[in-house]
């Protein structure tokens, strides 16, 4: 016997209240942009600027010994990781240290850094920082501009996709959908104050495309389902095509859930932002597919008969495999 999430041939009417969920859509990023102009982003060293040391020891790493070591001496944020290299020596052990620029300092003073030095060493004592590099504020800043420009670009880029794929509809739907998980989770990062760097912005890209995933499923069989029934009502088609795509929607999302819980619970508080921001996706990025991005469409309406071409309908690279 098949496990089924979801039973076969539901018929659930997603679109009963259709101005409902949009309401509380808008009303959650307003909420989202609201308490990013008020407060801001809890922003990581990537964007803050810092400093980071190089450490070797033949002692074995303990990532959560060091931390332990260095947060007494209250330097704010701090990031810790083991770098491995298949050149290194059995009893060559690297660390990273990522040390935030203290307040009034463009980088961490060689006072501090010694003040880090002697903590590690009673940790081991032969550690030894091989290199010392500050990132400033100028930086910093140019990092979050190039993060913002990505993102930007990456829902640009799905804009146009999926109007060469399906119609410019289609396409303002998705991109709606996506513009709506990104700010709802940049409004929690910033409502939560958790830790905003350049993890977060490669989630974020993730969470673009996986949100796409979703609704190009949904979107692919919306247009199936138009040449198949060119006499019902579009929300008709629509709710359909959702219920069809809802067992594989769900599927999908629960066995991605359930790896990034594991990670969330196990990983360490290296990767837990990153996972955190995965999770969160993950839940509005199925919402969006089912009830932003199918609604925009619905409000917008779309050409139905689907046999007869139409040069300036966007569908003129519709058959192409991608």
């Amino acid at each position: 016997m098949r496990l089924r999430l979801v039973k076969e041939n539901t018929n659930f009417d997603f679109f009963a209240r259709p101005k409902l969920w949009l309401g509380i859509s808008v009303v959650l990023m307003i909420l989202a942009l609201g308490s990013f102009l008020y407060q801001g982003l809890n922003y990581g060293i990537d964007f803050k600027g810092g400093t980071t040391v190089r450490s070797e020891s033949s002692t074995a790493i303990d990532v959560g010994a060091y931390r332990d070591a260095i947060v007494p001496l209250g330097l704010g944020d701090i990031t810790i990781s083991e770098v491995f290299d298949p050149t290194f020596d059995a009893d060559q052990h690297v660390a990273m240290i990522r040390i935030e620029a203290q307040e009034g300092q463009e980088a961490v003073t060689s006072d501090v850094i010694a003040q880090v030095l002697s903590a590690l060493q009673v940790i081991a004592p032969d550690i030894k920082f091989v290199s010392v590099e500050s990132v400033g504020p100028k930086v910093s800043g140019e990092l979050i501009q190039t993060a913002a420009i990505a993102v930007i670009l990456a829902i640009a880029a799905v804009l146009i996709y999926i109007w060469l794929r399906f119609e410019w509809q289609f396409a303002l739907g998705a991109v709606a959908a996506l513009v709506h998980d990104v700010i709802l989770t940049i409004g929690v990062f910033s409502e939560l104050q958790i830790k905003f760097d350049l993890a977060i912005i490669a989630a974020l890209l993730t969470i673009v495309g996986y949100s796409l995933n979703d609704t190009v499923v949904v979107f692919d069989r919306v247009r199936e389902n138009l040449r198949k029934y060119k006499k019902k009502p579009l929300k008709e088609v629509l709710n359909i095509s959702i219920n069809e795509t809802l067992s594989r929607t769900f599927m999908t999302s629960i066995t991605t859930l359930l790896a990034l819980i594991a990670l969330f619970v196990l990983g360490g508080d290296v990767i837990r932002g990153f996972v955190f921001a995965m999770i969160w996706g993950v839940i509005v990025g199925t919402y969006s597919s089912i009830f932003i991005a199918s609604a925009i469409l619905l409000w917008l309406g779309v050409k139905r008969d689907w046999s007869k071409s139409d040069a300036n309908a966007g569908t003129q690279f519709a058959n192409i495999d991608a």
